[in-house]
């Protein structure tokens, strides 16, 4: 479903922006904002715009990719070209945005299997999502690691920026990543002077072999994973909820 509430109060946020930052400023704690995609970094993709968007060999977005994707009106959504985990936002034939998927083996995230093992699923132990017990566990697990994330990145910016950013972080809030429970969260970084310097968006989910991060954002100092203006960012996030929704995972 899509969320349009969330649009709604995203696009009251940026009519409200100066007002926002004047009087809410105080009840946010200061954190620094630095270049910094929350996917591991890859290769920047080959991003051409194209007039029609065919399947692309080697992209990931093209295997998890849902069909019939609802999009805003005008707007094309796709694999970008290239084998980097892109998938490209377009309107006109322009490129409005790229939204990044992360795909990992829990081996390589230690942290994570602590959390999972907390919650009594042992490590290469295999999960069946048709008990929701199973469920519950690995959303516990899933909100562990955002709770990590969210720790060093705090730490991370307040050690280079100090107080010149307000830090942010989203409600954490459960989600559906294709058939597989998830989370998706996020951060807003504003500058002390008026003005939203960051914003990101991220969703992760589990299926018992890899974990899935997925990531996009308004955040100029990005190179891939973002969109060039922060309306854009607004108008298609509902859009991204549905996408993420309907995920062949």
């Amino acid at each position: 479903m899509l969320r349009v509430y969330h649009l709604f109060l995203a696009t009251i946020l940026l009519l409200l922006m100066p007002l926002g930052v004047k009087f809410v400023l105080p009840y946010f704690s200061a954190n620094k904002v630095e270049q910094k995609n929350s996917v591991v970094s890859t290769t920047s993709p080959q991003i051409t715009p194209r007039a029609t968007f065919t399947p692309i060999a080697g992209n990931i977005w093209q295997r998890v990719s849902g069909k019939n994707l609802i999009v805003p009106n005008g707007w094309q959504v796709a694999p970008c070209q290239g084998n980097a985990p892109f998938l490209c936002v377009s309107s006109n034939g322009k490129v409005l945005g790229t939204v990044e998927i992360g795909v990992d083996q829990v081996i390589n995230h230690p942290n994570f299997q602590k959390h999972l093992a907390d919650v009594g699923i042992p490590f290469g132990s295999k999960l069946d999502y048709k008990n929701s017990a199973n469920q519950t566990k690995v959303l516990i697990a899933l909100k562990g690691l955002v709770a990590d994330y969210y720790a060093s990145l705090s730490k991370d910016r307040q050690k280079e920026y100090g107080n010149k950013i307000v830090f942010s972080t989203h409600p954490l809030e459960e989600i559906s990543i294709g058939k597989l429970p998830g989370v998706r969260y996020g951060f807003t970084g504003i500058k002390q002077e008026g003005g939203l310097k960051e914003q990101y968006i991220n969703y992760a989910a589990f299926d018992g072999n890899a974990l899935y991060i997925i990531s996009t954002a308004f955040d100029p100092g990005a190179v891939t994973g973002k969109f060039e203006k922060l309306e854009n960012l607004v108008i298609f996030q509902p859009y991204l909820d549905a996408i993420a929704e309907n995920l062949n995972l």
